[in-house]
């Protein structure tokens, strides 16, 4: 089993938590990370970019003049790629980018994140979001407490409207529940700060 500090909102460690080692001790697999990430930002793109082809452009429809005895060049139609206002050769369709990727190979690039972010320490644990409202000032102040300095990734195991009120404000800072991590907000955020509570969703999620 794992072993992790448990912090207090104060930023000094109150104790320690076991977290399972195949979440929390996984080896570092970086194909399986890169696969992950390219599948979620192929899944994100809309792909609505289009072009017209010269058999779309409006115009054209008659040739521009004859065939021979002009000294020009042969012509059939003025809406040919290479003529202003002609159509677009090879140019984007709406296409769908995404592309299915097995749940287990997701599943274990987020352990590797994870583990990684452990080894590497950048996670913490706390008890639980102890906040007496709502308020953005009272959870920069927390954030200060525990040695925030960048962007953070904080891990709740359910939903929680007063935490993501308290930091939807302070820039760097995103909520996330625990059954619904994905590796491009893990790498995007340099920390990222657990509850107490969302280790065991963690574990069922992900081991």
């Amino acid at each position: 089993m794992a072993k992790l500090d448990l912090y207090g909102m104060n930023g000094k460690v109150d104790g320690s938590v076991k977290a399972s080692d195949r979440v929390f001790s996984a080896p570092m697999n970086e194909h399986l990370v890169n696969e992950t990430l390219n599948w979620y930002l192929a899944t994100g793109r809309q792909g609505n970019a289009s072009t017209k082809t010269r058999a779309e452009v409006s115009g054209g429809g008659r040739k521009p003049w004859r065939q021979k005895g002009t000294g020009r060049a042969r012509i059939g139609d003025n809406r040919a790629p290479h003529w202003r206002h002609g159509g677009v050769a090879f140019g984007p369709k709406p296409r769908d980018y995404s592309f299915s990727l097995p749940i287990k190979i997701r599943k274990a690039a987020i352990r590797a994140v994870i583990s990684d972010k452990v080894l590497s320490g950048k996670i913490k644990v706390v008890e639980q979001w102890a906040l007496s409202n709502a308020k953005t000032k009272e959870m920069a102040k927390i954030l200060e407490a525990l040695g925030v300095k960048k962007s953070v990734l904080l891990i709740i195991p359910t939903p929680d409207p007063k935490v993501e009120r308290a930091s939807r404000n302070i820039k760097g800072v995103k909520v996330a529940v625990g059954r619904a991590l994905n590796v491009y907000d893990m790498l995007k955020h340099d920390e990222m700060i657990i509850t107490k509570d969302a280790i065991p969703v963690l574990e069922e999620a992900y081991a």
